[in-house]
């Protein structure tokens, strides 16, 4: 890059802005203490980046910069944008930046084209303050003003982009969600970090919804909720090569929450490790919901002490208790092959709606062998099925007897009107 001398930046309170000869903008400056806010410098590095296709934001190593919530924002904004993090940048734990309401999202590009953030730098949502958080109406009122909202930011979220990349990045203690992609098309992740311990609440590695053509691989995933978790309106996504854990394991879904419709087809999971995950591969759905999961593999996929490996639950609920209803989400066409390692609870739990039976299960390649536990906290090893029909390409280890051979009777409609997607 250019000399600091000569190329006529533009000072401000915690750092320097520059718009280089060759389209760059640059952020740099001493390190900085955790208590000042950089927000002011990213938007006036990005607001000269925007301007110029295929520019670079570049957030120098070595450096730490504190930022509060910044949306990188498009549509006017030239194609491809690099935004270059080898520093390392921290979220403001001010509760005067986040509001009285909070917000949903820290760092968030919105409506790009081509975007990419690389680099060997790291996103810390230092989200320790987040999870130990305690309601201002019970504080005294002279640490009223050091509670953070109950609503917590997803660290990274892209939003109604394309061709979107994100490779080489660590992401560490993020509030919640580490990584979302909403609303985008094209998207490659890999040779990514996400931490978090796994007592952390509620923060998945990667979150899709309404997101097409997604590739996802050489990636490092352990937090305390799903490493990758698939929703509604994902369609042609690959994931492999990706280690999970600890963690709940890759998820599609919950889908159809409050009677929605929910629609997600052609997702390939391919050559995972899992170690000490609840669940291994799943599918969950709330009841009384309606659309359709289908086209779906699980392939060579290694786990070690997961408790569940395979799990297809259409009567999920993350409380207590939920009310019974009848419609749910359709689940059709979901391939397991060559699924091995060590279980603690059940190798699989299949349970599926009455109405709506899951078809077209396959399992091929099943080596689960059970954990030894001490007999007090030993559950079941047995698998379970409701509702699950299909076929058995080969002999399971453990046997799975309760998967129906075959189709469901022609009165279980496995489709409705309201399931096509």
């Amino acid at each position: 890059m250019f000399s600091l001398h000569s190329q006529g930046y533009r000072y401000l309170d915690q750092g320097i802005t520059s718009v280089l000869c060759r389209s760059d903008a640059l952020i740099h400056g001493l390190k900085m203490s955790v208590k000042l806010n950089n927000r002011q410098a990213f938007e006036a590095a990005w607001a000269a980046a925007c301007k110029v296709e295929a520019s670079t934001v570049l957030v120098p190593s070595g450096l730490e910069f504190v930022v509060g919530p910044i949306s990188f924002s498009g549509p006017y904004c030239k194609p491809n944008i690099l935004f270059q993090l080898d520093g390392t940048i921290l979220a403001q734990t001010s509760a005067r930046a986040w509001g009285s309401a909070g917000l949903l999202q820290w760092l968030e590009f919105t409506k790009l084209t081509g975007i990419a953030v690389q680099g060997s730098g790291v996103i810390n949502g230092r989200g320790q303050d987040w999870w130990t958080y305690a309601d201002p109406n019970d504080a005294d009122d002279e640490s009223v003003e050091m509670l953070l909202p109950r609503t917590k930011p997803t660290a990274l979220r892209f939003y109604g982009s394309s061709n979107v990349t994100v490779a080489g990045i660590t992401i560490v203690n993020s509030s919640q969600c580490h990584l979302k992609f909403d609303s985008c098309e094209g998207v490659m992740v890999h040779d990514l970090s996400v931490s978090s311990p796994e007592d952390s609440p509620n923060t998945d590695g990667i979150h899709l919804q309404n997101s097409r053509g997604v590739d996802i691989h050489h990636a490092t995933l352990a937090c305390g909720d799903d490493c990758i978790s698939i929703q509604t309106g994902c369609s042609d996504v690959n994931i492999h090569s990706v280690n999970c854990g600890p963690g709940h394991g890759i998820s599609i879904g919950g889908l159809g929450r409050f009677n929605t419709k929910a629609c997600v087809s052609n997702v390939t999971v391919r050559d995972v490790k899992m170690f000490r995950t609840t669940t291994g591969v799943r599918i969950k759905t709330w009841q009384g919901g309606s659309g359709l999961v289908q086209g779906v593999r699980f392939s060579n996929i290694q786990v070690t002490e997961v408790q569940t490996p395979i799990m297809i639950d259409q009567f999920y609920c993350d409380r207590a208790t939920c009310r019974n209803q009848t419609s749910a989400v359709a689940v059709s066409g979901v391939q397991y092959e060559d699924v091995r390692g060590t279980f603690t609870v059940r190798p699989a739990h299949l349970a599926c709606s009455d109405s709506s039976p899951c078809s077209g299960i396959t399992l091929a390649g099943i080596q689960l062998q059970p954990l030894p536990l001490p007999q007090h906290r030993r559950l079941s090893y047995d698998p379970f099925c409701w509702q699950a029909f299909g076929e058995l390409y080969t002999p399971t280890v453990p046997p799975i007897p309760c998967l129906q051979i075959g189709r469901p009777a022609a009165g279980n409609s496995v489709l409705s009107d309201g399931d096509l997607c």
